[in-house]
């Protein structure tokens, strides 16, 4: 008697099932107006963060405020901090994530110099034998990194 009890509390009732429907079904209407609001979000996101970062309005600088630009030179003329000195072809790449450019001086690439520059912009000197001024930083694989603050076109 006290089995039949047990598996009588123990059992769901026979008539009402676990898992039921909703009464209410969400029209298509809905559906549409919830995705369509998603989409506006997302899209006004995307373009406050384009409008927070500068770029709409066009003020990405080339060299940081009191730099100079030309065609064959780029940088601050301060020979104090930027004492060690360095020429080759300027080329992108650097080691093991330090550095964003390279000099090549020799075939050897135990003789590259890894650049990045806080001053100026390298970029626009890819390709061309170059003479920069700069400060040796640390690096972890590199065996020369130089952060460079004047870079100027030797040919």
């Amino acid at each position: 008697m006290q089995i039949e009890n047990l598996q009588r509390k123990t059992q769901p009732a026979i008539g009402n099932p676990l898992v039921r429907k909703f009464s209410g079904t969400t029209g298509k209407k809905e559906n549409m107006f919830l995705i369509i609001g998603a989409i506006m979000i997302v899209l006004a996101g995307v373009g406050t963060g384009w409008l927070l970062s500068g770029r709409a309005k066009g003020t990405s600088e080339s060299a940081a405020p009191g730099a100079k630009q030309t065609q064959n030179e780029a940088g601050l003329a301060d020979e104090k901090t930027f004492k060690d000195t360095a020429e080759g072809e300027l080329e992108e790449g650097g080691i093991a994530g330090e550095g964003t450019h390279h000099l090549k001086r020799d075939s050897n690439t135990s003789q590259y110099v890894y650049l990045t520059s806080t001053v100026i912009d390298l970029q626009s000197f890819v390709g061309k034998k170059v003479q920069v001024w700069g400060q040796t930083i640390t690096g972890k694989k590199a065996g020369w990194l130089m952060d460079v603050g004047k870079i100027k076109v030797i040919q």
